[in-house]
């Protein structure tokens, strides 16, 4: 039986990480295990940023947004000897296992910890839910809230006004996040990573709706694939309506983190800790329908993502219907 574990948060905050460390405190104390957290990521590993922690503070953090312990990104961890000094320092401490809550990234530290002696068990922290062997992710459901009310925020202007919007949302290459919100807010052009339109097929299809006299249209696109502020420039020259460009940014992965992402952490934080106690590591908690599952971490990392094409045409099509 083990004794102590760690828990650390790794890349990009995601609402419902504090949940899911909350989660990992209770659930260890339930079985009179020591839980240590691991500030700022595998970069606390490395500098002995750990500290003991008590149910009471799992208690503070479990509402709040972003992490409580914080995260940033270490490249030079993929370095045998970086790795070298967070396991002597695991070690020391008589910290025996450790939860990682991050993304694809994150998986990688937590395998090559594994292999050197330490189980990790991995879980799905990210807001762009692009972990393939996972169907949602934590903090995905809070961050299409915050987009589907921005982008709800931003029609009422337009429609207001007989303009045109084009908000870019985050993903990071993954579309999900724009496929989801273009959906349920009825924009009438989506144009995803997966699904990526040209700029002369979005500027035609707005001109087209323009001359059937739509007074509003929203564009919404998933970053990296245009210059959203250029886009609208060319959008405003082709169709008449003035055109602006709204970039959400780091709104996304703020706030109090929804009902159902606090559920999929918590319970995905709990099956962690039964992995770690029976001895298992290298493994990803996943969610599948409405099961959670432990993955292989070196399996996880090339399922092929699913593809959305006949579903993001769908959408297109119902959500570009228009009568003058």
């Amino acid at each position: 039986m083990i004794k102590k574990i760690g828990v650390l948060t790794s890349g990009g905050d995601a609402p419902g990480m504090n949940a899911a460390v909350s989660a990992v405190i209770k659930a260890a104390y339930a079985k009179n295990i020591e839980v240590y957290i691991v500030r700022d990521g595998y970069k606390g590993l490395v500098n002995n940023w750990l500290e003991k922690v008590d149910i009471n503070f799992s208690q503070d953090i479990i509402s709040r947004g972003g992490t409580a312990i914080g995260s940033a990104r270490l490249p030079e961890f993929k370095e045998v000897e970086v790795r070298e000094k967070a396991v002597a320092n695991l070690k020391n401490a008589g910290i025996e296992a450790l939860v990682v809550i991050g993304g694809d990234g994150s998986y990688m530290g937590a395998q090559r910890l594994t292999e050197m002696g330490i189980n990790c068990i991995g879980l799905p922290g990210t807001i762009d839910n692009d972990i393939v062997s996972s169907d949602y992710t934590i903090g995905f459901d809070t961050a299409l809230n915050t987009v589907m009310e921005s982008i709800e925020k931003i029609r009422d202007t337009m429609q207001s006004h007989n303009r045109c919007a084009v908000v870019e949302v985050m993903g990071n290459r993954c579309g999900d996040l724009a496929l989801y919100a273009g959906t349920v807010t009825g924009a009438e052009v989506i144009s995803t990573s997966e699904g990526q339109l040209s700029e002369e097929e979005i500027v035609n299809e707005v001109a087209r709706l323009s001359k059937l006299g739509k007074r509003s249209v929203i564009i919404v696109i998933s970053e990296k694939i245009y210059d959203a502020n250029e886009l609208a420039k060319k959008i405003e020259a082709a169709s008449g309506y003035v055109t602006r460009a709204t970039i959400l940014g780091h709104t996304q992965r703020g706030g109090t983190p929804t009902a159902m992402d606090r559920y999929l952490a918590i319970t995905s934080a709990i099956y962690a800790v039964d992995q770690l106690v029976a001895g298992k590591g290298g493994l990803y908690v996943g969610l599948d329908g409405q099961q959670l599952i432990a993955r292989d971490i070196n399996s996880t990392l090339n399922i092929p993502r699913k593809d959305r094409t006949q579903e993001l045409t769908t959408i297109r099509l119902l959500n570009s219907q228009f009568k003058k």
